[in-house]
């Protein structure tokens, strides 16, 4: 049997047979700091920071380094297995690239990059409302890789019900509906530029593409991108969005529902109430909310309360192999990674990507087996110890 961490033994064989060292870093927590390098400084404003002064962002690394992992000896691992179903999609990892938006500010190719290497590593692909490239574009270059469709809910009802109608006539097979951006967040780093892509007709693929969108502007989004990028600005902010909501989505998605931007366990609670079928502990990243708990401070606490009764997925400060096993240890059905694989995508296209996946899966793959884990069900909180910070 293959293994993830087979992936190590490549590259030292590359390295002391052929001379050939990694393209891209390996060290993940450096991911960051080299694409920063390539990164031009918009890009590199939108991508990187989060809101207001970056507490919660910090936050959020942070609370993995208060929980160490106490590995366990002379438990056979010589066959690990890390192969999951989520919510009826079967998956080579417990892991999913999450939906980022306008990702062509990263690299041209953007979202089909993306698209490509979770095909090609088994991962299951999260597309964006925000994205460079339209629903059919990322589906087609997805191929017969498993993917979900991520829904900011517009204003505009007719508008909602195409986005969704194409999603499924497109195979996504999930829709995951984001919470907590109705409103954007206070994000210094772009407001100091004044720079908000959408309006630059930059991340607004899926509206162009789209008939209803379309037939609100006089003329088309490529011949007038201002006006369409103000008419995003009318459809996109919905803080009006409540719970009684709900029952209108739900009867025009044939699929399970996710529920992204759960920090509180009374809200998981009333999603369970709602009759959704899982929810994604985050924080968006740190980019909404300053000052807000860190995700993975309150993820062992909602999942004990609605584990049993919902899908728990986890996203926020995700940077490493190992902090994957620590989030699914306290409770995590499976993580969505983030900025780590953008970063990817900023270096290296899809190879870029792929090289950031493989490293985490291998990563991942090692540190359980050296943990003493051979399957998921190994990853309990018994795994885990709190430091005092």
């Amino acid at each position: 049997m293959t293994h993830f961490g087979d992936h190590q033994v490549s590259i030292y064989a590359a390295g002391m047979l052929a001379g050939q060292t990694p393209a891209w870093t390996t060290d993940l927590a450096s991911l960051e700091r080299h694409a920063a390098e390539v990164l031009p400084p918009e890009a590199l404003g939108y991508i990187v920071p989060s809101a207001g002064g970056g507490s919660t962002a910090r936050a959020n690394v942070a609370a993995f380094e208060q929980w160490r992992i106490v590995p366990r000896m002379l438990r056979d691992h010589a066959t690990r297995d890390l192969s999951t179903e989520v919510l009826g999609t079967p998956m080579a990892a417990p892991v999913l690239l999450g939906p980022v938006g306008v990702q062509t500010l990263a690299h041209p190719e953007g979202e089909l990059a993306t698209a490509r290497a979770a095909a090609a590593q088994g991962l299951t692909y999260v597309h964006s409302t925000q994205a460079g490239h339209s629903i059919e574009q990322a589906a087609e270059a997805n191929g017969d890789g498993e993917r979900w469709f991520q829904l900011y809910w517009p204003t505009n009802d007719e508008l909602c019900e195409s986005f969704l109608s194409r999603a499924q006539a497109s195979g996504y097979s999930t829709l995951v509906l984001t919470l907590d951006t109705t409103l954007l967040g206070w994000r210094p780093k772009d407001l100091d530029r004044g720079y908000l892509p959408f309006l630059a007709n930059q991340g607004i693929a899926n509206y162009t593409s789209d008939p209803v969108f379309s037939a609100m502007l006089d003329k088309p989004a490529e011949e007038d991108p201002a006006t369409a990028g103000l008419a995003f600005a009318g459809v996109f902010p919905n803080p009006g969005l409540s719970w009684e909501q709900l029952p209108w989505l739900r009867e025009r998605w044939d699929g399970p529902i996710v529920l992204k931007g759960v920090q509180h366990v009374d809200d998981a609670r009333r999603a369970v109430d709602a009759g959704v079928q899982g929810i994604v502990v985050s924080n968006h990243g740190g980019r909404q909310v300053d000052g807000a708990v860190a995700s993975l401070d309150v993820l062992p606490g909602i999942a004990e309360a609605v584990g049993e009764q919902l899908t728990v997925l986890f996203d926020s400060g995700v940077r490493s192999g190992p902090d994957v096993l620590k989030a699914l240890a306290l409770g995590a059905d499976a993580v969505l990674l983030g900025r780590p694989y953008l970063y990817g995508l900023a270096l290296g296209g899809q190879e870029g990507v792929e090289h950031v996946l493989r490293c985490l899966l291998a990563e991942l793959d090692l540190t359980m087996g050296n943990a003493g884990c051979s399957t998921l069900a190994d990853l309990v909180p018994d795994l885990l110890t709190r430091s005092p910070r």
